[in-house]
């Protein structure tokens, strides 16, 4: 009996407590639940966290299980073990989320949110965490030291955030903290060799277990740490898109699980380990945009397995590595830009998965291999700027998935393959500058997806084909310096609609005005004739009506043509008159005037009154600078003068000086530098026309200080960012890159709304990559960088140097040329930012301005650094500025 008593309080004990625990949440859980609350109520209201709340009718004192809110998991004992709120749109700060509270939780995702503020140091309590995706959010400030305490995670994702690492304890010896400064801003600090905020910490390297490390896109600067050569485990290592330095450590290449190394976009230098692919079968390897030397890695593609491979916009010579020859699983591969050399043709294998080359400006050689071919699925196909021979292979008309094709400034001859049609696909055809020969081919206007299409410069000859107006996408065309002959087709009158772009939407309506037949849905331009463009070969009407006008527009050409000859035939016996035997037999290409619309030579002259002093508004090395406004249209122009006139053969490098110019502003269009309209060299006149900047030049602004007061804080740092976007685009942008050479203050102009316009092209130099790129000094004294004076070598970190020089003159409004000594003399450190701030304006108050101010100058030291492998690139540059803005956005 008693036996039975007993069984029957024991079951009753146990559906007791049952029932308890099935009502009342563990202590756990309560601590759980009200963390959670708690970090709910500091954020700003949104509807992603309705779910988490307390039931309406609970009337006990213990609180609910968090277990069925949105976003929460926990496992069977009713402990949260996952929080996943990735792609929730989620808006608030991390600052007042208790993590100690969470004891069990193994994964806490956040990805792609809009999270502000630091990252606490709190989650080092997390001792079970094994997955942290913290990713593509705007997190700032730096990285908790107590991340290290996290040695269960296998993936740590921080990528894509405003994250500065860890402070460099150089900076505090005695052991205090930024806040001791009185600084708020990691950003306030200025020091040598540090960019923004800190270094990657090495105690990161203790985390064993880590499979996937994910740092990307940050503001982190410094060395990869030695100490990611422990992480035995790593499979995956992203670095990219940040301001890291120093060479890539020998042991990473021993790791024998990497498959993905992603190091692209920053300021690496020296050799890449020569054993990368050795030990581990590489999938990804991303080099690109930074400053490595030496030779490429023979075994990137030792397992067979890699798919992406790019190294380009670096310093590597040598071969190409070995085992791309035999590399089937190739997808894509980026070489441009560095000076590799190798045979096209005995280099490189057959890779079926292959849809995106480039090996665009190296020292290639050997000829266009039949075997590219066979990469059935290539999109894009770009081998320009190298020494490539002989033909262009049949086989390559046959890839049907094509899009893009670039094989120019090359040594290829032979004729164009007549199958080009078969390009079904093809967007761009670029075959400038090479020594094909042949005639234009006829099935070149199938190609219906057609947008740009250059055959310039080569030895091509016979008409143009009339099927080129079939090409009814055509947006680009360039048949120059060739041997064309006959008349212009009538069918090309069917090109020309302004596409309906952002660009052309977003331009003023006079960018576009002057321009005969342009039409288009743009504003300031002419609607086109719709009908009869749909109606092309479909009505008789339209079609009599096409041949007549073509008739009336050949015999026109035909007689404007038959006049131009009788002039120039005797403007040449009248120059064979005047100048002397020398001038009889050299050509010179500025002999002719040219301009947009209908600016004419003589319109200048009137409207300048011959050039009248009165009529000056700068004068420069190279000339004076005239204010011409247009008595019919009212359009204003400024013309510069030269020193010089083109029939002067002692002015050799005026002219040479002259054709620079030209030959670079014809090149670029950016908003940010100045465009010119024309040029004229004739008689003893040789002048450019410019855009008129209303403003005139930021030396002139900043010697006023009347106008200076005018540009504030906010105008002065959007002026640094113009100028930076103006050189990012003619490093990284323009083919091939253009240094300027004259950063200065006196060649920035302003416009009414102090937007900045780069002028003065006249030192501009084409980065050539096959040749040293050694010249004669040039540019403005106080603004050349310090190498110049021992090498004369021009490299685009020369421009860097003139910029830092730049935007510190702009904050300071005089030149800066004690700071930059005292830079050079290592006191860096000491340095705050408004103590390079001009006095003519009131200190700001704005916290917001405050901290772009001080990114400015951090920039501007770190461009002034004396090694120049030291120097950000043009594109860091505006890319930190252009981020900085959109950090301020998102906190408005």
């Amino acid at each position: 009996m008693a036996n039975k008593e007993n069984l029957f309080l024991a079951i009753f004990v146990t559906l007791v407590i049952v029932l308890v625990f099935s009502t009342k949440a563990s202590p756990t859980s309560s601590r759980e639940v009200e963390a959670l609350l708690k970090w709910k109520a500091s954020l700003p209201k949104q509807s992603v966290l309705e779910s988490w709340a307390l039931p309406v009718a609970n009337t006990s004192s213990a609180l609910p299980s968090p277990c069925k809110w949105y976003g929460i998991t926990c496992n069977k004992a009713g402990t949260v073990t996952e929080i996943n709120l990735a792609y929730a749109g989620l808006r608030g700060t991390l600052e007042n989320l208790d993590f100690s509270s969470f004891p069990s939780l193994v994964i806490l995702d956040l990805n792609e949110n809009q999270l502000t503020g630091t990252i606490p140091i709190s989650i080092g309590m997390l001792s079970n965490l094994e997955y942290l995706d913290l990713s593509t959010n705007s997190l700032n400030s730096s990285l908790p030291l107590s991340l290290a305490n996290l040695t269960r995670v296998y993936e740590l994702d921080i990528s894509r955030n405003q994250i500065t690492g860890v402070l460099d304890r150089r900076l505090f010896p005695d052991g205090t903290s930024s806040s001791k400064t009185g600084l708020k801003s990691l950003k306030h600090l200025l020091f040598q060799d540090t960019l923004l905020g800190g270094k990657i910490p090495e105690e990161i390297g203790n985390l064993k277990f880590l499979s996937l490390l994910a740092l990307d896109d940050n503001f982190f600067h410094g060395p990869i740490p030695l100490s990611f050569g422990n992480l035995s485990d790593l499979s995956i290592l992203r670095l990219s898109n940040n301001q890291l330095s120093g060479p890539i450590p020998e042991k990473l290449a021993t790791l024998s699980k990497l498959s993905d190394l992603r190091v692209f976009t920053n300021r690496f230098s020296g050799f890449v380990p020569v054993g990368l692919g050795n030990y581990s079968s590489l999938t990804v390897l991303h080099l690109a945009e930074n400053n490595f030397t030496g030779h490429l890695p023979p075994q990137v593609c030792r397992g067979g397995n890699l798919v992406n491979f790019t190294a380009d916009s670096n310093n590597f010579t040598g071969p190409i590595p070995i085992s791309l020859k035999n590399c089937p699983s190739l997808y894509r591969l980026r070489l441009e830009y560095n000076q590799l050399t190798g045979h096209l043709d005995q280099d490189f294998g057959v890779y079926p998965n292959l849809t995106f080359i480039n090996l665009s400006f190296n020292r290639l050689m050997g000829q266009v291999s039949p075997n590219w071919g066979k990469c059935r699925n290539l999109t894009f196909l770009k081998i320009t700027g190298n020494m490539v021979s002989g033909k262009i292979p049949d086989e390559i008309v046959g890839l049907n998935q094509l899009v893009g094709l670039d094989l120019s400034s090359n040594q290829l001859s032979g004729e164009i393959p007549e199958n080009i049609g078969n390009l079904s696909k093809l967007s761009v055809l670029n075959v400038k500058d090479n020594k094909l020969s042949g005639g234009v081919p006829a099935r070149i206007g199938q190609l219906s997806d057609l947008e740009f299409l250059d055959l310039s410069m080569n030895m091509l000859s016979g008409p143009i084909t009339e099927r080129i107006g079939d090409c009814t996408k055509l947006q680009d065309l360039h048949l120059s310096r060739n041997h064309l002959n006959g008349t212009i087709p009538y069918q090309m009158c069917n090109l020309g609609l302004v596409p309906d772009i952002n660009i052309f939407r977003s331009s003023k309506p006079e960018a576009l005005s002057n321009n005969k037949h342009l039409c288009g849905a743009i504003k300031g331009l002419p609607p086109c004739n719709v009908t009869r463009t749909e109606n092309v070969g479909k009505s008789k009407k339209g079609k009599l009506e096409i041949i007549l006008l073509a008739l009336l527009a050949s015999g026109l050409f035909l007689l404007l043509t038959f006049v131009w000859i009788l002039v120039c035939c005797w403007k040449k016996r009248s120059k064979k008159a005047m100048n002397s035997e020398r001038a009889q037999k050299e050509e010179n290409p500025f002999s002719v005037c040219y301009f947009e619309g209908k600016i004419l030579y003589k319109d200048i002259l009137e409207t300048t009154n011959n050039f009248d002093d009165k009529y000056c508004i700068g004068v420069g090395g190279f000339g004076k600078v005239y204010k011409a406004k247009m008595p019919d249209s009212n359009q204003v122009f400024a013309v510069k003068k030269l020193n010089f006139q083109a029939t002067d053969d002692s002015q050799i490098e005026s002219i040479k000086n002259f054709g620079n110019e030209v030959a670079a502003l014809t090149e670029i269009r950016h908003r940010n530098i100045v465009k010119l309209f024309g040029f004229c060299s004739q008689g003893m006149h040789t002048f450019l026309v410019y855009e008129f900047v209303e403003r005139g030049s930021l030396a002139d602004i900043l010697r006023s200080d009347e106008e200076a007061e005018k540009l504030d804080w906010g105008k002065r740092i959007r002026v640094a960012k113009g100028v930076a976007h103006a050189l990012s685009y003619m490093h990284h942008d323009c083919v091939p890159p253009i240094i300027h050479r004259d950063i200065s203050s006196k060649n920035v102009l302003l416009d009414s709304e102090h937007e900045a316009h780069v002028s003065d092209f006249g030192t501009a130099k084409f980065l050539n990559p096959e040749s040293s790129n050694w010249t004669a000094v040039a540019g403005t004294i106080g603004y050349l960088a310090p190498e110049l004076a021992y090498n004369m070598a021009v490299t685009e970190k020369c421009d860097v140097y003139s910029f830092g020089v730049l935007a510190l003159e702009i904050l300071m409004g005089k030149h800066p040329g004690e700071l930059i000594s005292s830079l050079n003399s290592g006191s860096a450190e000491s340095i705050h930012y408004k103590d390079v701030l001009d006095p003519r304006l009131t200190t700001p108050t704005s916290q917001e301005i405050a901290d772009k101010l001080a990114l400015v100058v951090n920039l501007a030291i770190s461009c002034l650094a004396s090694n120049p492998e030291s120097r950000p690139a043009m594109r860091s540059v505006a890319k930190l500025l252009e981020m900085q803005a959109h950090a301020d956005d998102l906190k408005t």
